[in-house]
């Protein structure tokens, strides 16, 4: 399978150009507080089926935590363990012990080829969108494939036209 000359395509780069990270981001995004403990972080992302936590404090970012960040968080199970000896692991771990402080991230006016490019080339599955300092949602993996799916299909062929 070859990849078709850009002129086959039913968008232009200019078009793609123009999408902005508020026009696909996941908003508002599941967060968590800063004071909240791993249980209640690992909890509220199995709970949720995402992959992702924002940390915030009032609506500030100020870390992330994956399901990643957990697993290597996480004691062995093949340690003899009780449920409630990992479970208690967990309670008592701050989120600030484990989270990513300060991350990066993007403004809901990144172009979206931009936040593309970050989470391609830094190996992010997830990008917060932050507006004035605060949080208000994110742009993950999952929500550039959807992207990608309706650009495959033809269902976008030009982005919205900015307000004047």
């Amino acid at each position: 399978l070859g990849i078709p000359p850009p002129e086959a395509c039913c968008w232009t780069e200019s078009m793609v150009e123009e999408y902005r990270v508020h026009d696909f981001m996941t908003s508002p995004a599941t967060i968590i507080s800063q004071d909240a403990c791993l249980l209640e972080a690992a909890i509220l992302l199995r709970s949720n089926g995402i992959r992702h936590l924002p940390i915030v404090d009032g609506d500030r970012l100020v870390g992330i935590l994956t399901d990643r960040d957990i697993q290597r968080c996480a004691p062995s199970l093949l340690e003899k363990i009780t449920q409630e000896k990992y479970n208690a692991i967990f309670e008592r771990t701050a989120l600030a012990r484990v989270m990513v402080r300060d991350p990066l991230s993007v403004s809901p006016d990144t172009p979206l080829r931009d936040a593309a490019a970050l989470l391609h080339e830094q190996k992010f599955g997830c990008l917060p969108v932050v507006e004035d300092g605060r949080l208000v949602g994110v742009i993950t993996i999952s929500d550039m494939l959807g992207v990608l799916r309706r650009l495959l299909a033809g269902e976008l062929v030009a982005a919205p036209a900015e307000p004047s």
